[in-house]
């Protein structure tokens, strides 16, 4: 009888004269939650720009910065951290909050560089951003005298 060489190492495995190993693999970990994170202490934050003047909206002056602070609670895990503005933008400008008046609007940026609404933005909590605001108008617009508000909402969350 004669075998092909492949045929006979099936037989004589089949035969129990080989040999095989196995081993058991268990899997485990731990589902962590992040912690819980507040901005300001969940104090509203206001930013009040005094008198601005009609004709003195250039998307320069008047500009304020926005002071705040992230406490999250200790962790040693690597959470990722994201921060965006969330409010409804105006129709000229997407990093813009609308306000109580239709051409007006009140510009973020986070570092000097605007910062689009509902976009969240990744950042280190040991240095977030420094965020900024200042009064925009449509281009071409004549901004009635009144007083303006505009609302916002700042959002660190975990991804």
């Amino acid at each position: 009888m004669t075998f092909r060489q492949p045929h006979a190492l099936l037989f004589l495995c089949s035969l129990g004269l080989c040999s095989g190993a196995s081993a058991n693999l268990t899997f485990s970990g731990t589902l962590n939650e992040p912690p819980p994170c507040t901005i300001d202490a969940g104090n509203t934050i206001e930013v009040d720009f005094g008198d601005v003047g009609v004709k003195r909206v250039d998307g320069e002056r008047y500009r304020r910065g926005v002071g705040y602070t992230i406490s999250c609670g200790t962790d040693t895990l690597p959470w990722e951290l994201k921060l965006s503005v969330n409010g409804t933008p105006t129709t000229f400008d997407g990093a813009a909050v609308q306000t109580s008046v239709p051409a007006l609007g009140i510009r973020v940026f986070q570092n000097s560089l605007p910062f689009p609404l509902n976009t969240p933005l990744d950042i280190n909590l040991s240095s977030p951003p420094t965020l900024e605001v200042v009064p925009v108008k449509q281009a071409g617009a004549v901004l009635p005298p009144a007083r303006f508000t505009a609302v916002a909402t700042l959002l660190a969350e975990y991804e």
